[in-house]
């Protein structure tokens, strides 16, 4: 990396040279006008300290956690063209700035294919590096109706997303390999504070398109691509992934209110309806009887539970309640329009990840497997019961956290839960992850006792927890 920033220091004295020759070079020229703009040059500032700190560290692990971290380097890069030719180019409209951030988007979408397919066993690397990459959709922000939070709240949230996966790296290695150590936490300095800073300083209120500069083209109409389109207007994790989030306050309006307007619309109740015929009718058909054999019976009971899951849900149900079932394989699963007086009810999910962005009174995880859940503030209390394989983690403040018949069960809590009480009942492997004392140190990890031993004595029985080995 030292050779990269000797070079890269060489080119900008070459341009700053061409500049100082009267005539050698027009200003209008973007890559020497850069040379000469403050923030730019803070923006390679930010790549060469940055950057360049998760590329050394990522460099001694290698294989593909070095090849994750040079899509991050290139997304870098990418964004910094962008931001050279933004000075130099009206804004354009919603299709045009489609067009225009298409070059950040392809190698977003290169680094979203290497998390596909089969879990390799850097997989947590991949998820992180790549789902922090949503936060230079910064770019795409064009004011306070384009569907996304401003530029400096939109980096601090995207990164929350990958912290779920950044935090598991920590935990894994903190005790096996400095080097994956050193990696998640310079990534997590690219962007807190790195690329925070940097827009708070120099686009607070967005990009500043040139007024007097060319015009962006939008791309022809043409048939949809098999491969994954960037729709616009881009909001923040739907234009750097294939698949938009679940938010819950950009869903239509659907259920009863649908019901009820067909109904007062004037057209005939039944017309839509079929006629039964007589050889439709149950008593009428001669393959439906009333015995039942052994062998279909026993295929009955034996049938999977997960094929009488109904269909996934994620509403706000009387204003009250917000519904989560059967979601399968969702990792940006999302609630960003709830309160205090609102819970939140999780049933049947699997291999998702939701996050619950606000204050809500009540949240319960029920039935699910490899579920991750990420909120902030809780009213009420935190319960999980019946899952297996569940990761909760509290990015503000729980009174109680309760666990019931559930095998598999991390805990993350943050400084403003660590007086949260937490109550187990018929379950085991749980685990409790708190933050260290300083803002570099390591997450501490506690296993909760699952067995007791239970010793009469002076006339009542003595209840002990039995230690953990690696307690």
């Amino acid at each position: 990396m030292d050779e990269k920033l000797i070079q890269r220091l060489e080119s900008a004295v070459s341009r700053l040279e061409a500049l100082s020759v009267g005539g050698g070079v027009s200003l209008g020229d973007g890559e020497a006008a850069a040379a000469l703009d403050p923030s730019i040059i803070a923006f390679d500032d930010l790549r060469s300290q940055f950057v360049g700190r998760v590329c050394t560290a990522a460099e001694k692990i290698g294989g593909q956690v070095l090849d994750v971290t040079k899509i991050v380097e290139e997304a870098f890069e990418a964004q910094r063209e962008l931001l050279i030719k933004i000075k130099e180019t009206q804004k354009p409209s919603m299709s045009g700035l489609a067009e225009f951030l298409k070059p950040l988007n392809d190698v977003i979408v290169k680094g979203t294919k290497m998390t596909e397919g089969r879990r390799s066993d850097f997989f947590n690397h991949l998820k992180a590096a790549v789902d922090s990459l949503t936060a230079l959709a910064w770019i795409a922000y064009t004011g306070k109706d384009c569907g996304m939070s401003m530029p400096i709240a939109h980096v601090e949230e995207s990164w929350q997303m990958a912290e779920f996966y950044n935090n598991k790296v920590l935990v894994e290695f903190r005790n096996k390999d400095p080097n994956h150590v050193e990696w998640a936490k310079a990534l997590k300095e690219i962007y807190l504070p790195g690329l925070r800073d940097y827009v708070k300083s120099h686009y607070p209120l967005g990009p500043v398109w040139s007024a007097t500069g060319k015009v962006a083209v939008s791309a022809p109409p043409k048939a949809p691509a098999p491969s994954r389109p960037m729709p616009p207007p881009p909001p923040p994790a739907s234009l750097f992934s294939s698949e938009s989030p679940q938010a819950s306050s950009s869903r239509p309006k659907k259920g009863m209110s649908a019901v009820f307007d067909e109904i007062n619309s004037g057209k005939p109740v039944t017309g839509g309806l079929r006629k039964v015929t007589d050889d439709m009718k149950t008593k009428n058909r001669a393959d439906r009887t009333g015995v039942i054999s052994a062998g279909e019976k026993e295929r009955r009971v034996s049938s999977p539970s997960f094929s009488k899951a109904g269909p996934p849900k994620l509403e706000l149900q009387m204003g009250r309640k917000w519904v989560v079932e059967n979601q399968i394989g969702r990792k940006n699963l999302v609630i960003d329009d709830c309160d205090a007086k609102q819970s939140v009810y999780i049933f049947g999910c699997k291999d998702s990840v939701l996050q619950i962005q606000g204050k809500v009174n009540n949240i319960t995880i029920d039935k699910c497997t490899k579920m991750g859940v990420v909120c902030s503030d809780v009213v009420a209390a935190c319960e999980v019961v019946n899952c297996n394989g569940v990761e909760v983690q509290c990015q503000g403040s729980a009174p109680t956290i309760s666990v019931d018949n559930t095998t598999g069960c991390q805990l993350y809590l943050s400084k403003d839960s660590l007086g949260t009480s937490i109550t187990t009942a018929k379950s085991s492997e749980i685990n409790v992850l708190v933050p260290g004392a300083g803002a570099d140190s390591d997450w501490g990890e506690h296993a909760l006792p699952q067995q007791f031993s239970h010793v009469y004595k002076s006339g009542q029985f003595v209840t002990t927890p039995v230690s953990h080995s690696g307690g």
